[in-house]
């Protein structure tokens, strides 16, 4: 790679690693979503031009704050119906005919450290009164720095669809008056909890497709924010745990053909290609919250549940029993029918397929692929096997991804 090519990508990294944390920055001084977004990114191509010749600042993230302030200071100057804000910001514009140039903006912000806002830009994003579509395609534009068309791309919608979703997210927020702010006091855990089901909803949309995974690191990406934004959190630093050691086995969750890509269970991955380092930063993670979650003012919450289940699955020999007791530690927790669902997959394992199908046939859950794929196999098991066809076809019809497909086309043909 060539200095130029080294250049770039060192640019493209910055700007995707401080996107977030300007933008956070400037709705936060200016109370301006819009105006925020068109600053910062007349900030990054500005320093588009100069990085590759001048270098990149030692404080990049400041340097990138103040030349995009100053940017909307002067956007603001030429616009006459935005006067009265100029009279809110006049305190921290420069004096009258000082000269004033982007390649001091580092040297201005130094002796000023910049507060990293991007806890409260998250919570703005997940506010309840946005869907969550909405909550989702702000959180990765606002804090993970994506584009419009890479997060339409993500979820398989056009640019145009996607960027009237981001504008009527963005409209919501300045009719309803959301809040650029943490939640204080009890409001706090709740508001919480929606954050990090979005970011595992993130997760889940890119792990669980060989073609979406990028989706799974913007995830990770975000609950690495998040970590450190909260270290004190340990439903925080359970979800970033999970998905570590989820994420860990994905280079041997999908096998290729000349047909695509094959799903492939968790019994026959290939452990030797599994990313033992990330497994041990998430069980690493997974200790810190459960040290945290025993303290009296704590309880060990649904994410550092998962991720100690996600653990004992990374072991060579699979503790089914303890598996088992784990997801129904959960399901006492959530009260959900799937996680009642993937404990019966831990019984089939434990106890046999008879007494895990006496768990699977007491849920209702008629619309659900893998509520179908998993009483399929446990009929397969148990030798109904007509029974089982009609259920692996069930699931066919509800299957989303051509992974899954392939895998029960091929259980179908097997029973």
């Amino acid at each position: 790679m060539g200095r130029e090519d080294r250049s770039a990508a060192l640019i493209e990294q910055v700007f995707r690693d401080e996107w977030g944390r300007v933008l956070a920055s400037l709705i936060g001084y200016f109370g301006d979503w819009d105006l925020a977004e068109d600053a910062a990114a007349e900030a990054f191509a500005i320093a588009a031009q100069r990085w590759p010749s001048d270098g990149v600042p030692d404080h990049p993230a400041a340097w990138l704050i103040t030349t995009a302030r100053r940017r909307a200071i002067d956007r603001l100057r030429r616009d006459r119906v935005l006067a009265a804000k100029l009279r809110l910001i006049a305190a921290a514009e420069p004096p009258a005919g000082e000269a004033r140039s982007e390649n001091t903006a580092e040297d201005t912000v130094e002796t000023s450290p910049i507060p990293d806002e991007r806890l409260e830009l998250v919570f703005m994003c997940c506010h309840p009164a946005l869907a969550v579509e909405a909550q989702v395609a702000l959180t990765l534009r606002a804090v993970g720095g994506l584009s419009t068309e890479e997060i339409a791309r993500a979820f398989l919608v056009s640019p145009e669809t996607m960027k009237r979703r981001l504008t009527r997210a963005k409209s919501k927020i300045k009719v309803a008056g959301i809040p650029f702010g943490v939640p204080s006091g009890p409001r706090l855990p709740e508001r919480l909890g929606a954050i990090l089901a979005v970011v595992y909803l993130i997760f889940n949309e890119g792990y669980g497709d060989p073609d979406r995974p990028g989706l799974a690191a913007e995830a990770i990406r975000l609950g690495r924010v998040l970590a450190g934004l909260l270290p004190a959190q340990p439903e925080v630093l359970g979800l970033l745990a999970l998905m570590l050691l989820h994420d860990s086995r994905r280079e041997t969750r999908f096998a290729g053909n000349e047909h695509g890509q094959d799903l492939v269970l968790l019994p026959d991955q290939d452990r030797s290609r599994w990313d033992w380092r990330q497994i041990a930063e998430g069980r690493a993670l997974l200790d810190r919250a459960l040290g945290q979650a025993a303290h009296p003012a704590s309880r060990t919450g649904p994410y550092v549940i998962q991720a100690a289940i996600a653990s004992l699955q990374a072991q060579e020999q699979l503790d089914w029993p303890q598996i088992s007791v784990l997801y129904g530690k959960l399901a006492e927790l959530t009260g959900s029918p799937v996680v009642r669902l993937n404990r019966a997959v831990a019984v089939a394992e434990a106890d046999g397929p008879a007494a895990a199908l006496a768990i699977v046939d007491q849920l209702d859950l008629p619309d659900y692929q893998y509520w179908h794929s998993t009483r399929a196999e446990l009929l397969r098991r148990l030798g109904r096997r007509d029974e089982a066809r009609a259920a692996f076809r069930r699931a066919l019809d509800l299957a989303r991804t051509a992974p899954e497909r392939r895998f029960l086309e091929r259980r179908i043909a097997e029973s």
